[in-house]
């Protein structure tokens, strides 16, 4: 169960980047709000994970699941550019995820 509310943790994390993007500077009312509850939903699972997991394996792998989700989000949703060597990085990126998961 620790490992579903990592992976949550993580999907609220890229939520929390999302939503910042769309404060314009804190001047936006709605996406603030957004910013705060997908912060605290990011802290809260990763505290529930914590209980368990140990600090430095859960915070690495939370933080893998942000910037893989925002890289991906941002070139999907975003229209944001990259490239295949870029691509390339990424995959290193959750492969050493996944690696921590295993070993």
């Amino acid at each position: 169960m620790d490992w579903l509310y990592l992976l949550l943790a993580g999907i609220f994390e890229v939520g929390w980047i999302i939503s910042l993007k769309y404060t314009n500077g804190f001047t936006r009312i709605i996406p603030m709000v957004c910013y705060a509850l997908f912060g605290l939903g990011a802290a809260y699972f990763l505290s529930l994970a914590l209980r368990s997991l140990p600090l430095t394996l859960s915070y690495a792998i939370w933080m893998g699941i942000g910037i893989v989700g925002s890289i991906l989000c941002g070139i999907l949703f975003f229209k944001e550019s990259y490239s295949l060597l870029q691509m390339l990085f990424l995959l290193m990126i959750l492969c050493g995820l996944i690696g921590l998961r295993v070993y």
